[in-house]
């Protein structure tokens, strides 16, 4: 990778910026979050507007697009068939609450991008784009092709991907601006559990928190008869460090306690603080009727994000250690209904995982619905697409260019040979699937920057 290239490409990025915060602006403005599914819109309205509206800019680069059913888009620059897919997605987790501004107004302040969809993956997708606008105005000389993948279904199932796959071929080589650099060529199996207990014969009326399954609780709030607020308060005074109770008599016979804690992403819930277990934990000493909650907590106590109480534990050097996180609760119908998150390292199968998790719930009472989940995803050091963009990040930041293993699932996940390249660099952390989230807007180039090197490098 030549100096003279890289110092050309950042000119461009530079002269560019404001662009690309426009085109940043209007996709954020999308709620693009997974809805009801209309006729050739099948993820909802929102997210088939932002698919086409991102569609409608790269055309105007002049590159050639595709609109595959409203499932996703295809932006191609080169006229081969295509070496390189570079894999974005435009749907978002919901906001959420705790938000400083207006979550679908990108609000630049401070030298940061806020919006949901900055970081996760809106911001990376725009950075692709450009990416490729920068190299095509700059007429660099490329032998190959490269695609840009854009779906609008990563967060609820990679729905987009399956139906790609039936109508297009993947590229052989393919990233995503969807985790960490420098490379992430290891991700941790993932499962998501559908668990119940019966509220009939306890005092408890109804439970309900957490807003997605991959993301820990950030509040969580339960009614319950036979305590008054002020029991409640007197109890939960130093019972979960970092975790705020609130009561209040809604009448004589039942009482409304809330839980508020911090949201983090399912993969790193030790960056996070579970209302939901927090709230299981409260409502278990209470001095009611409480026994099937009591019984679930057992399993998934506050604090404890490893899965040890459920006897699903599991740790290799490589991948590091399982982790398990209580994340979704409602009520229908006198049944209290769970979603647990668990992603598990190499050493462990899909089967181990549902088996031992199986045996601890039943064990506990505790009814098992569903299960389902993909295996760990691997990918050697030494293929040239990993040994490729480990040149690049080296050359691009001058930094020691590593491979990591996660435990949050990327885009590429159930893609033989795909990488995660980008687009949080180390040490940051941007409040992914949280409230405020950002991107720095010197990241935001810089991953501009990488992406357009890593075609270059690549197809060049």
């Amino acid at each position: 990778m030549s100096k003279k290239l890289i110092k050309a490409l950042e000119k461009y990025i530079d002269g560019n910026f404001d662009n690309m915060l426009g085109d940043l602006k209007t996709l954020v403005s999308f709620k693009s979050v997974q809805s009801e599914p209309q006729e050739g819109m099948p993820f909802g309205r929102e997210n088939y507007l932002c698919l086409e509206k991102a569609l409608e800019i790269l055309q105007g680069f002049g590159f050639k697009t595709k609109n595959l059913g409203g499932y996703a888009g295809t932006a191609d620059f080169g006229d081969f068939e295509p070496e390189l897919g570079i894999l974005c997605h435009l749907d978002v987790v919901p906001e959420g609450e705790g938000w400083d501004s207006d979550p679908y107004t990108l609000d630049i302040r401070d030298g940061r991008a806020y919006g949901r969809g900055a970081i996760d993956d809106k911001g990376p997708c725009v950075a692709a784009m450009y990416a490729m606008k920068a190299l095509s105005d700059l007429k660099i000389p490329l032998k190959k092709s490269v695609r840009l993948i854009v779906g609008t279904n990563e967060e609820n199932g990679s729905e987009d991907l399956k139906y790609y796959n039936s109508v297009e071929k993947m590229p052989p080589m393919l990233f995503t601006p969807d985790g960490d650099y420098p490379v992430i060529n290891i991700e941790k199996g993932m499962t998501r559990v559908d668990m119940s207990v019966s509220l009939e014969n306890t005092d408890i009326v109804s439970i309900c928190g957490g807003t997605v399954v991959n993301a820990v609780a950030q509040s969580a709030r339960a009614k319950v008869k036979g305590v008054c607020a002020d029991e409640v308060l007197k109890l939960s005074d130093g019972l979960c460090k970092g975790v705020v109770f609130s009561a209040k008599n809604l009448s004589d016979c039942e009482t409304e306690i809330t839980a508020e804690g911090k949201s983090a992403h399912a993969s790193t819930p030790e960056k996070g603080v579970n209302a939901l277990t927090a709230l299981l934990k409260l409502m278990s000493v209470l001095p009611i009727r409480n026994e099937p909650i009591a019984r679930l907590s057992s399993l998934f106590p506050f604090g404890e994000n490893d899965g040890s109480s459920a006897s699903i534990a599991a740790y290799d050097q490589l991948s590091g250690k399982l982790t398990a996180v209580l994340s979704v609760a409602k009520t229908d119908n006198l049944t209290a209904r769970f979603k647990l998150d668990i992603r598990f390292p190499l050493c462990r199968s899909l089967k181990d995982v549902k088996e031992a998790l199986k045996k601890s719930c039943e064990e506990k009472s505790v009814s098992f619905d569903g299960f389902e989940g993909t295996e760990p995803h691997h990918v050697s050091e030494s293929s040239p697409l990993v040994k490729s963009l480990l040149k690049v990040y080296e050359e691009v930041t001058g930094e020691k260019g590593e491979c990591i293993a996660i435990g949050g699932g990327t885009y590429v996940h159930e893609t033989e040979g795909g990488v995660a390249f980008g687009a949080e660099f180390p040490g940051e952390n941007n409040n992914m699937h949280s409230p405020n989230e950002f991107i720095k807007l010197d990241s935001l180039k810089k991953n501009c920057l990488l992406i357009a090197c890593a075609i270059a490098e690549i197809c060049g």
